[in-house]
Order: C-alpha cells, then sequence, then structure tokens
C-alpha cells in the first residue's frame, strides 16, 4: 500500500471568512478538532498552522502564568487554567464555521492544568521528594488519559462532536468546583521574597529570566529544549500520522491514547518514584535521552501500528522520566518562592516545541516521510547524550550522600 504523503498545497483549503457552509458531524474522541479539521478540508500543512497557534499562545502565556502563581497562588492559577477549559469546550461546542476551530484555541493561553498542578504539588512537597512526588501526579493524568480517550470516543462516534464538547465543559467545570473546595489557598512556606513578589507585575520580565542565572539553571533548560525538540515533533504530528500512515478509525485512535495512558501509570507511578530512590537525577537524565535516542531510530524503521506500539513503552518511559527529572532539576535550583515562575518557564519549553513542531513536522512528514523525525530523534538525542557524558560533572550534595 503506497503511504506517500500528499502533497500539500499553498493555497488555504477552506474560507478564512464565514460562509453558510455548517460543520459536518465528526467521529472524535477529545481531540475531536483533528478530525473534524480533516472533515473541513484542512491538509497536514493548515492542520499545523493550527496546532503552532496553540503552541504560540501557550509560549506567550506559560511565564506569565508562572508568575501569576507566585503572585497570587496555586489554587488561583489552577482555578484559571479549569475555568480557560471551560471556555475552550464552550467555544468548540458553539462552532459553526471553520474560523471557530482557530477561535477555540485562543482560552489556550491560560489552559495550564498541568503545570498549575505540578505548582501544587511542589509547593505542598520536599525537595528530596518532589521527582517521586511530580511522578505520582503523572500517573493521575494517566488515568485522565485513558477514561478521556476512550469515554470521548464513544460520545463523539455515538453522539457527535457538539455533545463531546459539552461533555467536556461540564467536566471542567466540576474539576473548576473541586479545586476550590479541596486545595489550599496558600500552598507556598512563607519566605523572604512572598511580600516582594506580591508588590510586583505578573508582567515583569526581569522577574522571569533572571531564573535562568541560578546555577545550572541554564545547562539544563538548554539540555530540555534541544533534546526534547525531536520527540516533542513526533508528539505534535502523531494526530495525522495516525490518521493518513496508520490508517486507524477515531475509536482505536481512543483505544491507542488509553493503551498510552496504561504504560504511563505504570512508569509514572510504579517506576519512577524507585528509580529516584536508587539513582542520582543526573545519572536518569542520562538514562532518558539514550533511550530517546534508540526509540527514535526503531520508529524510523516502523512500518505498521503494531511495530509502533512495540515502542510506546520505552517511549514513554523516556519522555516521563525526561519531564520528571528536568522539572525536579530545575525547580530545586531556584528558591521556593520561585518554583512557580519556573515551572512556567518549563511549560513554555513544552509550548515552544508544539510551535515550532508542526511546521517542522509537516515539512519532513510531507517530503520525506515518517521515517525522518525517526532518524532526526536518533541523531539530535545520541548527540545530547555525548555530551551529557563528556562533560566535566560536579556532584551535588545529594549524590554525594
Amino acid at each position: 500500500m503506497d503511504r506517500t504523503p500528499r502533497y500539500i498545497t499553498a493555497r488555504p483549503p477552506y474560507p478564512l471568512a464565514p460562509t453558510k457552509k455548517k460543520i459536518p458531524r465528526a467521529h472524535r474522541h477529545t481531540q475531536i478538532h483533528t478530525y473534524l479539521a480533516k472533515k473541513l478540508g484542512f491538509d497536514t500543512l493548515w492542520f499545523g498552522y493550527l496546532q503552532t497557534m496553540v503552541g504560540v499562545a501557550q509560549l506567550i502565556g506559560g511565564p506569565m502564568f508562572g508568575r501569576f502563581a507566585d503572585v497570587f497562588g496555586a489554587r488561583a492559577a489552577l482555578s484559571l487554567a479549569c475555568a480557560a477549559t471551560v471556555v475552550f469546550f464552550v467555544l468548540l461546542a458553539i462552532a459553526e464555521y471553520p474560523i471557530m476551530l482557530f477561535i477555540h484555541k485562543l482560552p489556550t493561553v491560560f489552559m495550564h492544568v498541568l503545570p498549575a498542578s505540578q505548582m501544587v504539588v511542589t509547593d505542598l512537597t520536599e525537595p528530596e521528594k518532589r521527582a517521586d512526588a511530580l511522578s505520582k501526579l503523572g500517573l493521575c493524568f494517566g488515568v485522565g488519559m485513558i477514561a478521556g480517550s476512550t469515554l470521548g470516543g464513544h460520545l463523539n462516534t455515538r453522539y457527535g462532536e457538539r455533545f463531546t464538547a459539552c461533555f467536556g465543559a461540564v467536566g471542567s467545570a466540576v474539576s473548576l468546583m473541586l479545586v476550590l473546595r479541596f486545595i489550599p489557598k496558600t500552598t507556598k512556606v512563607q519566605h523572604p521574597r512572598t511580600s516582594e513578589n506580591k508588590n510586583k507585575s505578573i508582567f515583569n520580565m526581569g522577574e522571569i529570566t533572571r531564573l535562568l542565572k541560578f546555577p545550572g539553571v541554564a545547562p539544563t533548560f538548554t539540555v530540555k529544549i534541544i533534546a526534547g525538540l525531536p520527540s516533542g515533533i513526533f508528539q505534535v504530528m502523531f494526530s495525522i500520522i495516525a490518521l493518513e500512515f496508520f490508517k486507524l478509525q477515531p475509536e482505536q485512535n481512543g483505544y491507542l491514547m488509553a493503551y498510552f495512558g496504561i504504560v504511563q501509570m505504570v512508569i509514572q507511578g510504579g517506576v519512577i518514584g524507585r528509580l529516584t530512590a536508587r539513582f542520582s537525577e543526573n545519572s536518569l537524565l542520562n538514562l532518558s535521552i539514550a533511550v530517546a535516542a534508540l526509540v527514535g531510530l526503531a520508529q524510523a524503521y516502523m512500518q505498521n501500528v503494531f511495530q509502533f506500539c512495540v515502542t510506546v513503552v520505552p517511549m514513554m518511559f523516556s519522555l516521563s522520566v525526561f519531564n520528571v527529572i528536568t522539572d525536579s532539576i530545575l525547580t530545586k535550583s531556584v528558591p521556593s518562592s520561585d518554583t512557580g515562575t519556573m515551572l512556567g518557564l518549563c511549560a513554555s519549553v513544552q509550548s515552544l516545541l508544539r510551535t515550532v513542531g508542526p511546521t517542522v513536522g509537516g515539512f519532513l512528514y510531507v517530503n520525506f516521510g515518517v521515517s525522518s523525525i525517526g532518524f532526526i530523534q536518533f541523531v539530535v538525542n545520541a548527540a545530547v547524550f555525548m555530551f551529557l557524558l563528556l562533560r566535566p560533572h560536579k556532584k551535588t550534595s545529594e549524590e554525594k550522600k
């Protein structure tokens, strides 16, 4: 079967101005905009633009959101993220024209539910237990991935995208009420900089960028960006790969996402905590990058969905360990009063990958196929791994023990 991607035309496949054409019913799970975009005639390039818009919005919002959490509290930040998610689903539910696919993405500038949850966990845990706590938080999101993907696939197949979006809005509203009911209003331990933070604007870029001057922050941040870029490209392109390369139906894609969730739950709930208790964070960082390189090489040669499923376990292992360990290292490198801003910067890295990922990924996919993404991941991660092995390394107090 010919799997060569269709050539992407430069001309937009849809009208930018509202027309009388109603959106047809799509059959999709929680990421219904992917299949809806395909039904509206979006090709890979324009779907990439749609994803890039999300990346830009969250890239801008991430650092400000983290600063907001440091100034007003992690509960206020998590409440804002849940409220934005409600608006996101409501706009999707009332969408009648193609342009609404772009409009409903605007609330994503505040949709940082995972970073906000990490801010709460970081404030309420001791530094030495932080990596384990962050991994347990990933376990909870794994449960959500399984439930949301499976339930969303069935709902969207049987009742359509409008009903599924309304269901998502109701679920997000319930989450908002739970946050207001159970999360403490103040999560941070009082710190000398707390009163100073409250007197400064959340738009103060100097307060955000100064964190990069703390020892060890800039190198770890650079590694997080460079090593995370190739896997980020694959992640943002996966919806297109599943639809065009693997030819998966919506329900099949939902089951595959549930499989991702199960693997993530096992790794973050039962593996990372044990690893952090036995090995240093720097060793685990090196391990995750090495595994990511091998995953990229395997994905470069995959031909069907079964072969891809084999690579899912090491892929989720490398992603989970890499993200948890880098977040833990970075939050430990700054004062406790600035952990929210640091996590906001970490979230902006993911947003940066989602911003450049669709454009780069779309170009690679169309011109060189799926294998090119895997080869790039192998080369980049192998180079970063060698760099980390060869650079001089100062032992931390944790390693000396």
